[in-house]
């Protein structure tokens, strides 16, 4: 009988940190994880739009951080790095090239776990602290591979430009997470009668947006919200500790909603009994009550739209592969390659088009990696003659829910899914 994954990464991950029945003994793992603030030792300009990234297929200079491979950056106070483009071939995103979002500008360059601990407080029976390897030894660890997509995702894509980061496609990426089951924590705490939300609260301090009344970034989740009981409290990421751009010592994972829900080095959790009103939940990351999340500048401007707090990802899919940067020969075939997922379920089809053919053609779907997580493509295309194409993909999921041709456009720059089309140029064969 096959050994469970996640027991698997379980022990590797207390070898790792040199932690066994509940001892800590220290190695070198936080002397190599640095500051995380100190200045890049490359970097490209600022992207500031309102065109596409145009660093999203950059193979030039980037910025470097530790335990990182040079990503795009787009800002280093608060620090926001991205993914560039040819690490989404593949459906599991490495550690060392996994996009970075932080919200303040004071984050957390080292943890020390020996007095590190998860504190749970508020509307419960029992206070708890728990120390990482309680994490890890008191629960039964629960392993699945998710997509964590920052809700700006694409935003340099909106026209009207909005404010924020002008992200490309690279806000995003796939990793197998390992934890305890959130629920289960709260149950050893005992929730109260009249517990309606959990608050979650990070490490990072610093000046925020304005209006932003204090120096904490702080998320909530409904109690009765389904995805509720498919979070967990991550410490292992890809089999690995979590680098610190990422979260460690752990961070809560939120399957198919947003990223803003998966706050990192959390180390607070309040049950309240009331509606979270902090800024963050209040004014922050709000899309409008419309088909889509769809509206127009006039009727922001007007007041007369309804907001609501962002969720679940829409469905979408990416061209990883070819990226337009080169020419490629007619009359070869080339193996078109990328990924999709969806918030709401499975990949069940992918479909390609060119121009020259206009049709939808399925694509062939990687293994299935559970409802979660990226689903990897590829189609065999074959030009059959010199000039210019645009090839496009579009994915559907379980539910139906099927990428559109229209863009949509709201204040955030949230919730952008049109199909990407990418434009290649096809030479004369040799």
């Amino acid at each position: 009988m096959d050994e469970n994954p996640s027991e698997c990464t379980r022990r590797s991950l207390l070898k790792t940190l040199g932690i066994g029945a509940g001892a800590l003994i220290f190695g070198n793992f936080l002397d190599q994880t640095a500051s995380a603030q100190q200045a890049p030792a490359k970097r490209v300009p600022t992207f500031t739009g309102p065109a596409a990234n145009p660093y999203w297929n950059s193979v030039g200079e980037m910025a470097t951080y530790p335990q990182k491979v040079p990503l795009v950056l787009l800002t280093d106070r608060p620090v926001q790095l991205e993914t560039p483009r040819a690490y989404f071939a593949n459906a599991i995103t490495p550690n060392d090239a996994f996009f970075v979002r932080w919200h303040l500008e004071g984050i957390p360059n080292q943890v020390d776990l020996s007095t590190w601990r998860l504190r749970v407080d508020g509307k419960v029976n029992k206070p708890l602290q728990l120390s990482f390897a309680d994490l890890v030894n008191k629960f039964r660890p629960v392993e699945y591979a998710a997509v964590n997509q920052c809700s700006g995702n694409s935003r340099s894509r909106f026209q009207p430009r909005v404010p924020g980061g002008q992200w490309g496609n690279g806000a995003m990426g796939c990793a197998r997470w390992t934890g305890a089951r959130f629920r289960e924590i709260l149950d050893m705490a005992g929730m109260k009668s009249g517990s309606v939300q959990v608050q979650l609260e990070g490490l990072e301090r610093g000046k925020g947006p304005d209006g932003m009344p204090s120096n904490e970034y702080k998320k909530s989740l409904d109690l009765n919200n389904p995805v509720f009981d498919e979070c967990i409290v991550a410490y292992a990421m890809n089999g690995e500790p979590l680098p610190m751009l990422n979260g460690f010592p752990v961070r809560l994972i939120v399957p198919g909603f947003f990223a803003t829900y998966w706050v990192k080095c959390l180390t607070n959790v309040r049950v309240l009994d009331k509606p979270d009103d902090n800024f963050w939940m209040a004014t922050a990351y709000k899309v409008p009550d419309t088909p889509r999340g769809s509206t127009t500048p006039d009727d922001v401007k007007a007041g007369t739209v309804k907001m609501l707090p962002i969720n679940r990802m829409p469905v979408r899919s990416f061209i990883a592969t070819p990226d337009g940067s080169t020419k490629i020969p007619a009359a070869m075939p080339v193996t078109v390659r990328g990924v999709a997922f969806s918030g709401y379920g499975k990949i069940v089809k992918v479909e390609f088009s060119d121009s020259a053919r206009g049709a939808w053609r399925e694509a062939k779907l990687g293994e299935d990696l559970g409802p979660w997580a990226f689903r990897a493509w590829e189609i065999s295309w074959t030009p059959a003659r010199p000039g210019k194409y645009s090839i496009a993909v579009r994915a559907t999921d379980e539910k139906g829910n099927v990428q559109p041709e229209e863009g949509v456009w709201n204040p955030g720059g949230y919730l952008w899914n049109k199909i990407e089309r990418e434009e290649i140029v096809v030479g004369a064969s040799a």
